[in-house]
């Protein structure tokens, strides 16, 4: 309790920081705005493993694109919002738009050129997030897409959106799919964290070519179901069926 009390504390001081610090670089191209407000994750990464003894190895290292990619990960605790930045190359991410319109965390989200969607538009919504992640893939950058939609608990997956398979089809860009256990030492919604070690998985992307988003998400699907199974010893609670491409 004490030892997450420290890094929440720490967490959100630092947060402040680099979102005046955002402010600052605005001007700057994207490379450079990415590089300094990325510290901030990175920082975070190690005040974990100083203070609450969480630690983490990635596996499929290999895997990771030297060029832009669609990074289809696992949602299962905040952590993976931060090592995703260490591991893969500069990215851009799909969320929530109310996410913008929190104080001082939103300012520095928005200097890094997300794709902030409304999640009840629907359609909309959808044509959003593959209009722009073709911009954002074009000019080099990788675009994050969690295709649960949001964080599920330990031992469960919830229904894959068709979003992040149809931006990798329909731009001809790879899905690189990432699998991780950080919700057993950094629970869902959860303050207190869990001294352990995070193991994070790499999958060799996903050719998109001749394939439907509908395949692409299936063979997501069953990658994740297995490595979710080897990393949680137990095959997860799929909640629903995973979209379908109409």
């Amino acid at each position: 309790m004490v030892r997450s009390a420290i890094f929440a504390v720490l967490h959100i001081v630092t947060a402040v920081i680099f979102s005046f610090i955002s402010i600052f670089v605005w001007p700057f191209p994207f490379k450079t705005r990415y590089r300094i407000m990325t510290r901030w994750a990175q920082l975070n990464l190690w005040l974990l493993a100083r203070i609450c003894r969480i630690e983490y190895r990635v596996t499929g290292l290999e895997n990771v694109p030297d060029g832009p990619s669609v990074i289809l990960c696992k949602h299962q605790s905040s952590w993976e919002t931060l090592a995703l930045q260490s591991v893969f190359p500069p990215q851009v991410w799909v969320l929530k738009r109310e996410l913008l319109w929190l104080p001082f965390f939103g300012w520095g989200l928005a200097c890094l050129n997300p794709i902030a969607i409304d999640r009840k538009a629907g359609k909309k919504a959808l044509q959003q997030v593959i209009d722009q992640g073709k911009q954002r893939l074009d000019s080099g950058k990788c675009v994050v897409v969690f295709p649960e939609g949001t964080r599920v608990p330990v031992g469960q997956m919830g229904r894959f959106g068709i979003g992040g398979a149809r931006l990798a089809t329909e731009s001809g860009y790879p899905a690189v799919p990432v699998a991780h256990d950080a919700g057993k030492v950094w629970p869902r919604h959860g303050f207190i964290k869990y001294p352990g070690m995070i193991n994070m998985v790499v999958g060799k992307p996903i050719i998109t070519e001749g394939k439907t988003a509908t395949q692409v998400n299936r063979i997501l699907q069953d990658w994740m179901i297995e490595q979710m199974t080897n990393l949680e010893g137990a095959p997860p609670k799929v909640k629903d069926k995973t979209q379908e491409d109409h």
